[in-house]
């Protein structure tokens, strides 16, 4: 039993003397805007739009917030261990191997299956741009079996899905739908991390330029288009208008789109040492980059939900060129702009994506945990070309019989889970010494700060919201029924950590970072917990039918 909490230790011998410093406080800002700007405004944004209205602005602040935080305690991992950093590897420092394990599987899940989502995405956005040239694709090849199937039993506003499912050729009894271009360019994509590339800060700075002025060019020609009683759309089951027609469960519902846009900023803990005075660089650069892109995606949502009415981006994959189309602002010039630039940011979100997820089973392979297949390098490529091909496969079989909406929970309920013990990591770490040129998270004492935090902003939501707190305990209202039972957990997660924090002088930087990140779990159905539980069943059995066997660090023990 205590193999599974083995915590595994990492020296000074271990950090690679060959990286040069060469990043400064731009570079990263630039990195972050690289990783946070891509799938999330080009197509995750529809999703949560549809799903919280205008009123889902305000979860961008909320997730903007948590990530900063967040942020803080990658930086502090990053400066305490040595070799290339990751969630797996520090908790691997932190908890030890169980959950280095569950953290490494949870990885798996965001690499993978998020890029499951932007291949969807590619391939809306190659529709769209081909549509514009006058090519067509037929529907019922560029849509999920699953996505028409739902649209056409839910009364969809896409008439796209619609059309898919009403046209689809019939195999026996089954409708032939599948998304063929997402398909083809994750295959490509695999094609190419399996030969190799290599990347350049300059190369990724004018990829950057490039989406920035495309986003600032939708914004500035959009403002035109704004009609502002779109901000306050009617709700036709109570007759009145609001900025949150769904409620303010409604905009919790959309924690899964609007996270999604932030997956991947934690990738800049990693360039500690290839960034010049990383003490103050990198966390000044994760800070920028955040607020910046939160901005942008306040904007961008303003402008969206001001153009066209929340309810249209249903099952909408490409919102920065849909709203240009015929049938809304009707701007062809744009929309064909969009679409192509759309194009290349989002293929280097998959490349980036797809590569990375190799090296996540490598790593795991190296400590035993899986097979060492996982660990074979291409003689002439140098590349992980086994884990490549598998990523490729995981990443390819999805594609055929699920749908967006499934893919953009399960993705976004592993990473919020992944940074929740990341704050909670770094809150279990021993006080160390001041080293300079390196990160340290300043240490606030939370004794009294936090519980005054937490029970302050409930008292002050209990003053605002007082008809919410007298149904808490209404868990069967079909709408909010779920999200009171979450909020009701959450409080009392928050009231435990209030009494630890005040007895154990915790820290109060990762403790905002774990509370909020702990919030934007209530967003999550019973749907999402229910797959984010199973698949980390399968992972478990995997573990203890091969990882706790073979790994290296029980095998050093024993020795």
């Amino acid at each position: 039993m205590n193999q599974l909490f083995k915590r595994k230790n990492y020296s000074e011998t271990d950090t690679s003397t060959n990286l040069l410093r060469v990043l400064g406080v731009w570079d990263i800002v630039f990195f972050g805007i690289a990783a946070i700007i891509g799938a999330g405004s080009f197509s995750s944004l529809g999703e949560a739009v549809f799903r919280g209205g205008p009123g889902v602005i305000l979860l961008y602040l909320i997730c903007g917030f948590a990530c900063g935080f967040t942020a803080l305690c990658y930086a502090e991992f990053a400066s305490r261990i040595p070799t290339a950093g990751s969630a797996y590897t520090y908790a691997y420092a932190s908890f030890g191997e169980l959950m280095a394990w569950i953290i490494g599987w949870a990885l798996i899940m965001e690499y993978s299956f998020g890029n499951i989502y932007v291949a969807f995405s590619w391939s809306d956005y190659l529709t769209s741009f081909l549509g514009r040239l006058d090519m067509h694709i037929p529907e019922y090849l560029t849509c999920s079996y699953t996505e028409a199937k739902k649209a056409f039993q839910n009364g969809s506003e896409n008439k796209e899905l619609i059309s898919a499912w009403a046209n689809a050729p019939l195999l026996g009894s089954l409708k032939f739908i599948v998304d063929i271009p997402a398909l083809v360019i994750n295959g490509l994509i695999t094609w190419l991390c399996y030969l190799g590339l290599k990347e350049s800060k300059n190369f990724n700075n004018s990829l950057v330029i490039l989406k920035l002025a495309v986003i600032v060019l939708v914004i500035l020609v959009g403002f035109s288009y704004i009609n502002t009683e779109n901000w306050t759309p009617l709700n036709p089951e109570t007759g009145v208008t609001s900025f949150m027609p769904n409620g303010f469960a409604g905009v919790m519902s959309a924690v899964s789109g609007v996270f999604f846009a932030y997956i991947g900023f934690d990738a800049l803990s990693v360039l500690s040492e290839e960034t010049k005075d990383p003490q103050k660089t990198l966390p000044k650069g994760m800070i920028i980059s955040l607020a910046l892109c939160t901005v942008i995606y306040i904007i961008l949502t303003l402008v969206l939900t001001g153009m066209v009415d929340y309810r249209k981006f249903d099952g909408v994959g490409d919102p920065l060129s849909f709203i240009f189309e015929k049938t809304n602002a009707n701007v062809a010039w744009m929309e064909l702009v969009v679409s192509f630039v759309a194009i290349v940011a989002i293929t280097t979100v998959l490349l980036v994506f797809q590569m990375g997820q190799p090296r996540i089973w490598y790593a795991m392979s190296r400590d035993g945990l899986m097979p060492k297949k996982f660990q074979t390098v291409h003689p002439k490529y140098k590349t992980p070309s086994f884990a490549t091909i598998i990523t490729g496969i995981v990443v390819g079989v999805p594609i055929i019989f699920t749908d967006k909406s499934f893919i953009l929970d399960f993705t976004s309920i592993g990473t919020i889970f992944a940074f929740v013990l990341v704050c909670a990591g770094v809150l279990m770490l021993p006080a160390k010494e001041k080293i300079k040129g390196r990160f340290h998270l300043p240490y606030i004492n939370g004794k009294i700060i936090f519980p005054v935090i937490f029970i302050g902003c409930l008292v002050g939501f209990y003053y605002f919201q007082p008809a919410f707190f007298n149904t808490l305990m209404d868990w069967n209202d079909p709408k909010e029924g779920e999200f009171r039972a979450s909020i009701f957990f959450f409080i009392i997660v928050n009231l435990i950590l209030c009494v630890v924090t005040f007895i154990k002088n915790l820290s109060l930087i990762p403790l905002i970072g774990l509370s909020s990140c702990l919030y934007l779990l209530t967003g999550m159905s019973h749907d999402n917990w229910f797959w984010f539980g199973l698949w980390f069943a399968l992972g478990l059995v995997i573990y203890f039918c091969y990882g706790y066997k073979n790994s290296k660090l029980r095998k050093e023990s024993l020795n």
